[in-house]
C-alpha cells in the first residue's frame, strides 16, 4: 500500500495529531516517513533599510531553531515507533508548494496532514494550505483534525 508518508508540521496540536497518525500509519504498513517543516520568508515593509538586515537575520534565526524543535519531535517519535524517518525544512511563500514539490522530490505516495495550524489569520492561512494541497495533490491526502 503506501511506502513513503509525507508528513508536514507547523507544531500546532492539530499538526501534532497527524503527526502521531501519521507515524501510527507507518508502522502498521512497514512504511518510512519524510518530515517538513515549511517556513515562510521573511517579509517586511520598511523606511529604514539598516532594520531590515537585523530583522530579517533574527527572523530567519529564530524560524530555523523552531523547524528543528518540531522536526525533532517528529524523528524522536518515529524512532520510539521504530519507523524510519528523514525530515528536513524549506523556505518557501508557498507552502503547498513546497509540499507537493518535496513529495515528489522524495516519491511519497501519502501526505498526512493537520486540518489548520496556528490560530487567528495564521490558522486561516495554514488552513488554506490544507485546502491547496488536497485540491492540486496528486497524491493521496490524509487530512486529521
Amino acid at each position: 500500500m503506501f511506502k513513503h508518508i509525507l508528513l508536514p508540521t507547523d507544531g500546532s496540536e492539530v499538526s501534532t495529531r497527524a503527526v502521531d497518525q501519521g507515524l501510527e500509519l507507518a508502522k502498521a504498513l512497514n512504511a518510512r516517513v519524510y518530515a517538513l517543516h515549511v517556513i515562510l520568508p521573511f517579509q517586511a515593509l520598511s523606511y529604514m533599510t539598516q532594520v531590515i538586515p537585523e530583522s530579517e537575520t533574527s527572523y530567519t534565526e529564530e524560524s530555523v531553531r523552531w523547524a528543528e524543535r518540531y522536526l525533532g519531535e517528529v524523528r524522536d517519535k518515529a524512532q520510539r515507533a521504530g519507523v524510519p524517518c528523514d525530515s528536513d525544512y524549506v523556505f518557501d511563500k508557498h507552502p503547498c508548494d513546497a509540499i507537493l514539490g518535496i513529495a515528489e522530490k522524495h516519491e511519497c505516495d501519502l501526505i498526512v496532514m493537520g486540518s489548520h495550524g496556528w490560530r487567528g489569520i495564521t490558522r486561516l492561512l495554514l488552513g488554506s494550505e490544507t485546502q491547496k494541497v488536497l485540491v492540486r495533490s496528486p497524491l493521496p491526502v490524509l487530512v486529521c483534525h
